[in-house]
């Protein structure tokens, strides 16, 4: 590979990835078509071979890849289920078909551990498009809720919810503000070194074409262009909200009734209240609930069922 490809993500990383698929790496070498003499950027089908590796690496199959500086030849690590399934993308490259380049597959082994999707929140993983209308069940320490996204109503919203539920994200959440006649809000994660990675990592917004009103649920917001990861659910017809750039993306259609069950007892949050600080649920996590505030209700697991 002549020039540096776009990457997937950075190096470390790990013997295998979160989804059980083995690295493997190609190393490539000048065929018999390869014209002596010739600056590697002239080889004629060397333009297909960037252009097929850029692909892979959109999709997330080609970690890393790029040329040897001192030498016309090149490396990639590939994500595949099998040295069969790597094998069958190295010889679908057009220089290889061409023979303007030889590749050869071997297994890759990595000693140092790469991070979790959720711990980068620039990891495709967790930066999926969600499809027009999905549903998300949340299994809860009060019961089942089921919410509908429609993802015209709030697509950048719907996006990031999609994401996070895909990952588990939500598994383990305190419902951590819970005002009667207001909303439930939740979304922080229970884990500090999660809630760090997350806390810059906004959206920007959309424009409201939907309404507060109960059981839809928004994202939280500290200002403009400042979503991050938590959400409400409106308790009630909070159509003032609309107007400050709450924007809805999707409604509970089953399972209202556990979410206004939800613990209320420690009411508004600090300074304003004497519920949790938000501050330090940030930065200590589950623990600091835990310790502080054990009856308020969590999310067990939040999973796309369509």
């Amino acid at each position: 590979m002549i020039r540096m490809l776009a990457l997937a993500f950075a190096l470390p990383l790990a013997a295998q990835d979160s989804d059980g698929e083995t690295l493997y790496v190609l190393l490539f070498h000048p065929g018999p078509k390869w014209e002596k003499g010739k600056p590697a950027e002239k080889q004629p089908g060397l333009s297909e071979h960037i252009a097929y590796y850029e692909g892979l690496s959109k999709k997330g199959t080609l970690v890393l890849g790029g040329p040897f500086l001192d030498e016309p030849s090149g490396m990639a690590i590939l994500r595949a289920s099998s040295i069969e399934e790597a094998s069958k993308i190295a010889l679908t490259d057009p220089a290889v078909r061409s023979g303007l380049l030889t590749a050869k597959v071997r297994p890759w082994k990595a000693i140092l551990p790469r991070k979790a999707p959720l711990e980068d929140p620039k990891n495709p993983k967790v930066n999926l498009t969600a499809p027009g209308e999905f549903k998300i069940k949340f299994t809860t320490t009060r019961g089942d809720f089921t919410v509908k996204v429609v993802r015209d109503w709030s697509p950048r919203g719907a996006d990031r919810f999609f994401s996070l539920a895909k990952n588990g994200f939500f598994d383990g959440c305190r419902f951590f503000r819970v005002l009667t006649g207001f909303v439930a809000q939740f979304g922080i994660s229970g884990d500090p070194k999660i809630s760090a990675a997350w806390r810059e990592a906004v959206i920007e917004d959309d424009p409201v074409k939907s309404t507060n009103t109960r059981g839809r649920i928004s994202f939280a917001t500290g200002g403009p262009n400042t979503r991050t990861t938590q959400l409400f659910i409106n308790f009630a017809d909070n159509s003032q909200l609309d107007g400050m750039g709450f924007s809805p993306l999707g409604e509970v259609v089953e399972g209202m009734d556990v979410v206004e069950a939800l613990y209320a007892g420690y009411g508004e949050g600090a300074p304003r209240g004497r519920g949790p600080d938000q501050g330090k649920i940030q930065s200590q996590g589950n623990a600091y609930l835990e310790k502080e505030f054990p009856n308020l209700d969590s999310v067990k697991s939040a999973r796309v069922v369509e």
